[in-house]
């Protein structure tokens, strides 16, 4: 006879419950309850956290409220609990996974994908979420990093899991297993795969489990968005994601009440952690399978949306949208979303006040190596003026000042968190610049398998968040820009960020991108790459008053420059139009590197252009060459 104290989970008839019991008065000594202790080991210490502990209050609060809305499919939170379990016993009793081993998931946001999520990690496994959006090869690399013994897939990755396993040396891959039913496409596909419901039926009789973590508390390698190069693996404990999560609850005031649109991808860190703490309030789940702005808008009307997240470029996209349909009605369910992947412009922000009315607009800083966000700003808050004066973290608030000659302030930590400039001991003046550093629990373990890149990126106990920037006196955080992308010219740091945004207030000025490229003199020259609106043109000064009004030339920029008071040594020295939309990490981060790469190309092949015409006509510019040097030496 054993005591036991946990979960009772029950399988009658075909349903499957839940029921939180004391600890006196069971006892087990079934087969299957043996079974289940020999498989998980000791249970778990009752001070250890886990993500699944909601779930009980999830049954026991909202059992018969709506938790899930996904495509035609609605569900309770008994019937979402059910899932969950149902699944975990399935992976457990068929001998499918042990604890510690990993699960690697590829697919569209849905509730069937959610229960793999919960269901990896309730019996100890560790959850690692693919990007869909991924190259081939960058999701080769992530596999060979993970070394999963299951891939889930959805129908719409089915394909592509098909080619990672054949082209990837993973020699851990057991199983192929399918988010959902199988279907007749998936049928028609040479390579076996294993359906949850297959999955569920291994699981019978009645069966007693506690939630298990993996060694060290792991719950999930989750994937950066690789605006620094590779995507990293960053592995994240059950307790950084419950303190993360209990952050935004309090600060962006998640509650019971809320309808949750699922905009952003499920593999990223963001959408996690607003998942899981949409999970503990117990609100309502809406999934739409990837962003699209017609569907965002549509989903927000038809299901009477109260909270979702976005990225800049996903606030650009439903304003644009919004406007051009002229039918949108929905907006002023919305009361809470938070922004995070980069600040939103004064345009964006106005734009958003405009589409959602009576939401209260939080910006968001953090990175996927914190689990989330570090820091909080509330942009906008529609409560009437009178009541805001009596909330500090109101008053006075001004779109603009958030911005300060390319500067943006990111607000304060939360609670839990602990923040640091290091600064150079020879900087001087006011304030102070230097790299955020930050420590806490809700910090990564470190690089899954990648032991030199993290610590690479240790600082003693301070994360270095790769960011550079200044607290001012009330606490709050400035960004100034990314420590990697500094520019040294002449001398003094530049900061492309500042720069970009100089240069995007001028009229006709989409967006900028703003580097250095080697100089044998300055060390480094500021380059910027200019996209320019529709009906505007790019001319050089000889054309510049032929062509009409809607013009942008590089003396036009740089008087621009100049009027704003930009310091002389920050005012690029080479602008180029760009004429395709710059490239964009999933989470709408932009790729510099790649903007430079492709830069430092095109001036190779115009070098390698001219070496070849001057060996053809070496004579001509023989000449011309010796023309030039002798004019120059007789002045």
């Amino acid at each position: 006879m054993q005591a036991y104290a946990g979960i009772h989970f029950i399988r009658q008839r075909g349903n499957v419950g839940l029921r939180c019991c004391e600890l006196r008065g069971l006892s087990f000594s079934s087969p299957v309850h043996s079974r289940l202790c020999a498989a998980l080991g000791k249970a778990m210490l009752y001070s250890q956290g886990h993500i699944c502990h909601f779930l009980s209050r999830l049954l026991q609060c909202r059992r018969d409220c709506l938790v899930t809305i996904s495509g035609g499919r609605r569900r309770t939170g008994g019937e979402f609990v059910d899932g969950v379990l149902s699944l975990a016993c399935g992976l457990l009793e068929s001998g499918l996974l042990k604890r510690g081993e990993v699960v690697a998931i590829a697919g569209f946001n849905s509730d069937w994908y959610l229960e793999w999520m919960l269901a990896v990690t309730y019996v100890g496994g560790i959850i690692a979420p693919l990007n869909y959006r991924w190259s081939l090869e960058e999701a080769r690399s992530a596999l060979e990093v993970v070394k999963p013994v299951i891939l889930v897939v959805d129908e719409s990755c089915s394909s592509w899991a098909l080619q990672l396993t054949n082209t990837s040396n993973v020699q851990s891959l057991r199983l192929h297993a399918l988010i959902g039913c199988i279907t007749s496409s998936i049928l028609s596909m040479s390579a076996n795969f294993l359906a949850m419901d297959s999955i569920r039926k291994a699981s019978h009789g009645t069966q007693f489990i506690n939630p298990v973590c993996a060694a060290g508390g792991i719950a999930l390698i989750c994937f950066t968005s690789g605006s620094t190069g590779q995507p990293k693996g960053v592995a994240i404990r059950h307790e950084a994601l419950i303190i993360q999560s209990l952050a935004k609850i309090t600060i962006v005031g998640y509650g019971e009440d809320d309808v949750y649109l699922h905009s952003c991808p499920m593999c990223h860190i963001g959408a996690i952690s607003s998942c899981i703490a949409m999970l503990m309030v117990g609100g309502c789940h809406v999934f739409i399978p990837k962003f699209d702005a017609k569907l965002v808008s549509s989903a927000v009307e038809q299901n009477h949306v109260t909270s979702l997240i976005t990225v800049p470029a996903m606030m650009a996209a439903l304003i644009s949208f919004t406007r051009q349909s002229h039918k949108w009605n929905g907006g002023e369910t919305v009361k809470k979303i938070l922004n995070g992947a980069g600040s939103l412009s004064t345009k964006l922000v106005k734009g958003a006040i405009d589409m959602f009315p009576n939401a209260k607009i939080i910006s968001a800083y953090g990175m996927t190596e914190a689990c989330s966000s570090l820091t909080f700003m509330p942009i906008y808050d529609p409560m009437p003026q009178k009541l805001r004066k009596s909330h500090s973290s109101y008053d006075k608030l001004n779109i603009d000042a958030l911005q300060l000659h390319g500067r943006v302030c990111v607000g304060k930590p939360a609670p839990h968190i602990e923040l640091k400039i290091s600064c150079d001991p020879t900087s001087s003046g006011s304030p102070l610049v230097g790299s955020i550093l930050t420590r806490g629990s809700h910090l990564m373990v470190g690089y899954w398998n990648q032991s030199a890149k993290t610590s690479n990126s240790d600082n003693s106990s301070w994360l270095d968040t790769g960011d550079e920037g200044w607290l001012d006196s009330h606490g709050n955080l400035w960004l100034v820009g990314r420590t990697k992308d500094r520019i040294k010219s002449g001398g003094e740091n530049i900061y492309p960020e500042e720069v970009e945004a100089v240069l995007c207030q001028l009229m006709g000025v989409a967006g900028a991108v703003v580097f250095g490229i080697p100089d044998i003199h300055l060390t480094e020259k500021v380059v910027a790459c200019v996209s320019i609106e529709e009906n505007w043109i790019w001319v050089n000064e000889k054309t510049r008053n032929c062509l009409g009004t809607n013009q942008l030339s590089s003396e036009i920029m740089k008087n621009f420059c100049r009027q704003k008071n930009l310091t002389r040594f920050k005012i690029p020295k080479v602008f180029m139009p760009w004429r395709k939309p710059f490239p964009l990490t999933s989470t709408g981060k932009l790729r510099r590197d790649d903007v430079k790469k492709e830069v430092h190309y095109a001036v190779y092949l115009l070098y390698k252009f001219i070496v070849l015409a001057y060996i053809r006509l070496g004579n001509f510019f023989e000449g011309f060459v010796w023309f030039e040097v002798s004019l120059k030496m007789s002045y």
